[in-house]
């Protein structure tokens, strides 16, 4: 261990950045309750889960808290010389979520917790700093989970919402080329029936099927089976008539019968049978094709009305009344596929005459987001979650219930505390609920638990926003 003069150690107290301007006479207390030690590079400094009992003065190095939050280790907590670390007066003295590793070999004065009264009482000023350096380091801790539980939560998000638009978007660019050829064969199949020079009455006949094949029925009438027969029988009928059944299936999804399709092939020329069908099929699957795409679109518009609603990006991040029912809403349409993929069962309660709470909505909407998603990831495949809401007294009551296999109750105390998960390795940062905690308590709300086997509840209690005259 290499050793420094007692003169050394109170100069560089007095360039020290957090410390200096404190009187020489607390300097030297500090050196003489102290012990100067020597980290080297890679040492585990402190370690997780440990409840540290020094103060650290860093003198020099680098000292470093790295920790995965669901997107990789980055550092957490860090400091060089001119910092000071580790306990401090006052402090709850909490475990740190992972290990403390000198990147840097480390000069450092470590103050056992044994002097903390002593200190105190003896050094005013010292105290004061480490006062600050605790309350600046509370304050980055908070704004920088905060960041992370939102990036991580933009990650599930932007996730959902790509699996969400991919479905309504492969069906748009399907049935855009699909349309692109049936109305290639619409144009040619009615050119070719201008030539023929029919008379008005045939072309009435033509007209009147086409009528008929426009009446479509809404998806789902047929089965599988009963299209399947009728798509046989069409097709058989074609093929009577000597013209192909390329078109067979266009018409099985309409209410077209074999009985209107024999007036028309009696009062056309067989000639003319064949692409009189093409023209009224093609003129089919383009309302088809054009009301899939209509559905398609309004899916996406959907999604996209619900990320605006859910994210508040025309708003800025002021508290104002907030609909807690849209919120929730949002969010259920935002988990959407995570619901149909383990096919859990989600019933929902909220009252239409339900007041608005008193927040910022974005970050309301964030903590429907840990909640619900913690009630998915719970719940198991076919489960169910709930979701409910009502007005008591000045409060809107919140319940998000799943049932799952619970929270055992030896740790049901802990569930709030940073880096604290009960999920599986890689699968949960244990940042969520400490959020969701953080984010209530500066809306004047309150959270609480009640879990069992087979169902957990957690309530949220909000403030409903000041009616205005």
């Amino acid at each position: 261990m290499a050793t420094v003069t007692r003169e050394d150690l109170l100069s560089r107290l007095a360039q020290h950045r957090a410390l200096g301007k404190a009187p020489r006479s607390e300097h030297e207390w500090l050196v003489e309750h102290g012990n100067f030690e020597t980290r080297p590079l890679g040492d585990v400094v402190t370690r997780k889960g440990e409840q540290v009992s020094l103060l650290y003065v860093m003198l020099s190095g680098h000292l470093v808290i790295r920790a995965d939050r669901g997107a990789g280790a980055h550092k957490v907590f860090e400091w060089r010389g001119g910092d000071v670390g580790g306990l401090m007066p006052y402090s709850r003295g909490a475990s740190p979520p992972n290990d403390a590793i000198a990147e840097e070999p480390v000069e450092v004065l470590t103050i056992s917790k044994e002097h903390f009264p002593e200190l105190t009482r003896e050094c005013p000023v010292v105290t004061a700093a480490l006062v600050h350096a605790m309350i600046d380091r509370a304050r980055s801790f908070t704004s920088s989970d905060l960041r992370d539980e939102k990036l991580i939560s933009l990650g599930k998000l932007a996730s959902g919402i790509a699996h969400e638009l991919n479905n309504p978007a492969s069906a748009v660019l399907r049935s855009a080329k699909t349309l692109v050829s049936s109305l290639t064969t619409a144009d040619e199949s009615a050119h070719r029936i201008s030539a023929a020079h029919l008379t008005d009455e045939q072309l009435e006949a033509i007209e009147a099927i086409r009528a008929q094949c426009s009446d479509m029925r809404q998806t789902g009438t047929f089965s599988v089976m009963m299209r399947a027969d009728r798509e046989d029988e069409i097709a058989s009928w074609m093929l009577d008539h000597g013209v192909g059944d390329d078109c067979a299936g266009a018409l099985a999804e309409t209410t077209v019968t074999l009985e209107s399709l024999e007036a028309l092939a009696a009062a056309v020329p067989e000639n003319v049978l064949s692409d009189a069908l093409a023209w009224i099929a093609s003129g089919c699957t383009v309302r088809t094709l054009t009301n899939e795409i209509q559905t398609a679109a309004t899916r996406m518009h959907q999604l996209v009305a619900a990320v605006k609603g859910f994210s508040y990006m025309d708003h800025a991040p002021l508290a104002e009344p907030v609909d807690v029912r849209s919120g929730i809403t949002d969010t259920l349409t935002l988990l959407d596929s995570k619901i149909r993929a383990k096919e859990i069962e989600v019933s929902l309660e909220l009252p239409p005459d339900l007041p608005c709470a008193h927040g910022v909505g974005a970050e309301l909407n964030q903590v429907w987001m840990n909640l619900i998603d913690n009630a998915l990831d719970a719940a198991p495949d076919k489960g169910r979650v709930s979701v409910d809401a009502s007005l008591q007294l000045d409060r809107i009551v919140v319940r998000v219930i799943d049932n799952g296999p619970g929270i055992p109750a030896d740790i049901q105390g802990r569930i709030f505390d940073p880096f604290f998960t009960t999920k599986g390795v890689g699968k949960g940062t244990g940042l969520g609920l400490d959020i969701v905690r953080r984010l209530l308590k500066q809306h004047e709300a309150d959270i609480a638990l009640d879990s069992r086997p087979g169902r957990t509840e957690f309530q949220v209690r909000i403030p409903v926003a000041p009616t205005t005259k």
